[in-house]
């Protein structure tokens, strides 16, 4: 059985996306991708890769994600899901580049410092 692998992260949240040939069924962490991410409307966002390349319905995708919260998951599957389809398709890097979809987004929440209530929030200043 042949299979594509690509690996997706941001923020905290790790996805591993298997692409296998088939009929369109999508699983994430052994559920259904529409009961994981039950009432969050940007999680078709997800599926962006697939849409981006015309390629909808071709494929039965299993998921593992882990980490961070639901948003981050998303985009962590859509960078995996575009990564795997370039190991299925090399050609497809000519749409999947443009559209910003090859891009791992690098920003992480900032630490927090002694001294401080957040990462920078200061103690509120008082003169007298």
């Amino acid at each position: 059985m042949e299979q594509y692998y690509g690996t997706g992260r941001r923020k905290t949240a790790v996805a591993r996306v298997f692409l296998r040939p088939g009929d369109g069924k999508i699983t994430v962490n052994k559920q259904d991708f529409q009961d994981y991410f039950r009432g969050i409307i940007k999680a078709v966002s997800a599926l962006e890769p697939l849409r981006v390349t015309g390629l909808m319905g071709r494929f039965d995708l299993y998921i593992t994600v882990k980490g961070g919260g639901k948003s981050g998951q998303i985009d962590a599957i859509k960078l995996g899901l575009a990564r795997a389809l370039l190991q299925y398709d090399a050609d497809l890097r000519a749409k999947l580049k443009p559209a910003g979809l090859l891009t791992r987004d690098a920003r992480e929440v900032e630490r927090k410092k002694y001294g401080k209530h957040k990462a920078r929030r200061a103690p509120q200043y008082s003169k007298r």
